[in-house]
Protein backbone atom coordinates (compact mmCIF):
# COMPACT_ATOMS: atom_id res chain seq x y z
CA UNK A 1 0.00 0.00 0.00
CA UNK A 2 1.60 3.76 -1.46
CA UNK A 3 1.40 6.70 0.74
CA UNK A 4 0.10 9.68 -1.04
CA UNK A 5 3.83 11.47 -0.60
CA UNK A 6 4.77 7.88 -2.96
CA UNK A 7 1.57 8.24 -5.21
CA UNK A 8 2.58 12.34 -5.63
CA UNK A 9 5.87 11.74 -6.45
CA UNK A 10 5.24 8.50 -8.99
CA UNK A 11 2.74 11.07 -10.96
CA UNK A 12 5.67 13.57 -11.03
CA UNK A 13 8.14 11.24 -12.33
CA UNK A 14 7.44 11.97 -15.82
CA UNK A 15 7.43 15.83 -15.48
CA UNK A 16 10.85 15.36 -13.26
CA UNK A 17 12.52 13.84 -16.29
CA UNK A 18 11.70 16.03 -18.96
CA UNK A 19 13.46 18.73 -16.65
CA UNK A 20 15.90 16.23 -16.16
CA UNK A 21 16.38 15.87 -19.82
CA UNK A 22 16.62 19.56 -20.22
CA UNK A 23 19.36 19.84 -18.18
CA UNK A 24 21.56 16.70 -18.59
CA UNK A 25 20.79 16.40 -22.78
CA UNK A 26 21.28 12.68 -22.48
CA UNK A 27 18.57 10.05 -21.19
CA UNK A 28 20.75 7.77 -19.34
CA UNK A 29 21.89 10.94 -17.47
CA UNK A 30 18.23 12.11 -16.63
CA UNK A 31 17.37 9.15 -15.41
CA UNK A 32 20.41 9.15 -13.19
CA UNK A 33 19.26 12.68 -11.87
CA UNK A 34 15.69 11.35 -11.30
CA UNK A 35 16.64 8.37 -9.67
CA UNK A 36 18.47 10.25 -7.33
CA UNK A 37 15.82 12.88 -6.66
CA UNK A 38 13.54 10.47 -5.55
CA UNK A 39 16.07 8.76 -3.31
CA UNK A 40 16.97 12.47 -1.63
CA UNK A 41 13.53 13.66 -1.54
CA UNK A 42 12.36 10.11 0.08
CA UNK A 43 15.47 10.38 2.60
CA UNK A 44 14.26 14.21 3.59
CA UNK A 45 10.08 13.80 3.19
CA UNK A 46 10.35 14.16 7.14
CA UNK A 47 11.19 17.85 6.05
CA UNK A 48 8.21 18.60 3.20
CA UNK A 49 6.59 21.56 4.02
CA UNK A 50 3.25 20.59 2.37
CA UNK A 51 2.61 24.34 2.25
CA UNK A 52 4.97 24.32 -0.48
CA UNK A 53 4.09 22.60 -4.02
CA UNK A 54 5.68 19.25 -4.19
CA UNK A 55 6.65 19.35 -7.90
CA UNK A 56 8.58 22.64 -7.20
CA UNK A 57 10.44 20.86 -3.72
CA UNK A 58 11.21 18.16 -6.43
CA UNK A 59 12.48 20.62 -8.83
CA UNK A 60 15.02 22.12 -6.64
CA UNK A 61 16.11 18.66 -5.50
CA UNK A 62 16.33 18.14 -9.09
CA UNK A 63 18.42 20.72 -9.90
CA UNK A 64 20.55 20.54 -7.43
CA UNK A 65 21.57 17.45 -7.71
CA UNK A 66 22.52 18.14 -11.34
CA UNK A 67 24.81 20.86 -9.89
CA UNK A 68 26.69 18.32 -7.77
CA UNK A 69 26.79 16.05 -10.74
CA UNK A 70 27.94 18.59 -12.97
CA UNK A 71 31.15 19.66 -10.12
CA UNK A 72 31.60 15.82 -10.17
CA UNK A 73 32.13 15.39 -13.67
CA UNK A 74 34.69 18.49 -13.86
CA UNK A 75 36.90 16.72 -11.58
CA UNK A 76 36.26 13.57 -13.04
CA UNK A 77 36.65 14.90 -17.08
CA UNK A 78 35.33 14.29 -19.93
CA UNK A 79 33.53 10.94 -20.67
CA UNK A 80 31.89 9.32 -23.42
CA UNK A 81 29.12 6.86 -23.67
CA UNK A 82 30.31 4.57 -26.63
CA UNK A 83 26.26 3.00 -27.12
CA UNK A 84 24.50 6.69 -27.84
CA UNK A 85 23.46 6.37 -31.09
CA UNK A 86 20.94 8.73 -32.65
CA UNK A 87 17.31 7.46 -32.87
CA UNK A 88 15.70 7.58 -36.38
CA UNK A 89 12.06 9.12 -36.40
CA UNK A 90 9.46 7.88 -38.31
CA UNK A 91 6.61 10.18 -38.94
CA UNK A 92 4.04 10.20 -42.21
CA UNK A 93 1.65 12.74 -43.44
CA UNK A 94 2.46 16.73 -43.84
CA UNK A 95 0.86 17.79 -40.90
CA UNK A 96 2.85 15.70 -38.68
CA UNK A 97 6.18 15.98 -40.34
CA UNK A 98 5.77 20.16 -40.68
CA UNK A 99 4.73 19.78 -36.61
CA UNK A 100 8.36 17.42 -36.41
CA UNK A 101 10.51 20.10 -37.67
CA UNK A 102 8.78 22.97 -36.26
CA UNK A 103 9.28 21.15 -32.92
CA UNK A 104 12.55 20.10 -33.33
CA UNK A 105 13.46 23.41 -34.20
CA UNK A 106 12.41 24.64 -31.30
CA UNK A 107 13.90 22.19 -29.02
CA UNK A 108 17.22 23.53 -30.91
CA UNK A 109 16.82 27.19 -30.26
CA UNK A 110 16.41 26.11 -26.58
CA UNK A 111 19.27 23.80 -26.44
CA UNK A 112 21.29 26.86 -27.98
CA UNK A 113 19.87 28.84 -24.80
CA UNK A 114 22.26 29.98 -22.06
CA UNK A 115 21.19 27.48 -18.91
CA UNK A 116 20.24 30.76 -16.66
CA UNK A 117 17.46 30.89 -19.30
CA UNK A 118 16.62 27.22 -20.43
CA UNK A 119 16.20 26.23 -17.32
CA UNK A 120 13.71 29.26 -16.65
CA UNK A 121 11.76 28.88 -19.93
CA UNK A 122 11.50 24.85 -19.16
CA UNK A 123 10.09 25.37 -15.85
CA UNK A 124 7.76 28.54 -17.11
CA UNK A 125 6.78 26.99 -20.08
CA UNK A 126 6.66 23.31 -20.27
CA UNK A 127 6.57 22.67 -16.61
CA UNK A 128 3.76 25.30 -15.99
CA UNK A 129 5.28 26.55 -12.74
CA UNK A 130 4.25 30.59 -11.48
CA UNK A 131 6.56 32.96 -11.64
CA UNK A 132 7.16 32.95 -7.82
CA UNK A 133 7.72 29.00 -8.21
CA UNK A 134 10.47 28.95 -10.53
CA UNK A 135 12.15 31.15 -8.79
CA UNK A 136 12.06 28.99 -5.37
CA UNK A 137 13.43 26.18 -7.54
CA UNK A 138 16.16 28.39 -8.98
CA UNK A 139 17.00 30.25 -5.91
CA UNK A 140 16.53 33.44 -7.71
CA UNK A 141 14.24 36.71 -7.23
CA UNK A 142 10.83 36.49 -8.78
CA UNK A 143 11.67 39.57 -11.17
CA UNK A 144 15.14 37.69 -12.13
CA UNK A 145 12.83 35.23 -14.11
CA UNK A 146 10.86 36.95 -15.45
CA UNK A 147 13.57 38.81 -17.39
CA UNK A 148 15.63 35.67 -18.03
CA UNK A 149 12.26 34.24 -20.11
CA UNK A 150 11.59 37.54 -21.22
CA UNK A 151 15.07 37.31 -23.04
CA UNK A 152 14.54 33.32 -23.75
CA UNK A 153 11.66 34.16 -25.65
CA UNK A 154 12.88 36.72 -27.83
CA UNK A 155 16.09 34.60 -28.23
CA UNK A 156 14.37 31.95 -29.65
CA UNK A 157 11.62 33.72 -31.88
CA UNK A 158 14.76 35.17 -33.16
CA UNK A 159 16.46 31.50 -34.42
CA UNK A 160 13.19 30.49 -35.20
CA UNK A 161 13.24 33.89 -37.36
CA UNK A 162 9.52 34.60 -36.24
CA UNK A 163 10.89 38.10 -34.60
Amino acid sequence: MTDPFSENLIALLPNLRRFALSLTRRADLADDLVQITAERAFAARGRYDPSVRLDAWLFRILRNAFIDMTRRDKVRGVTVDVYDTPEAATVDGASVTETALMLGSAQEAMARLPDEQRQVMILICVEEMSYAEAAEVLGIPPGTVMSRLSRARLAVAQMLGIK
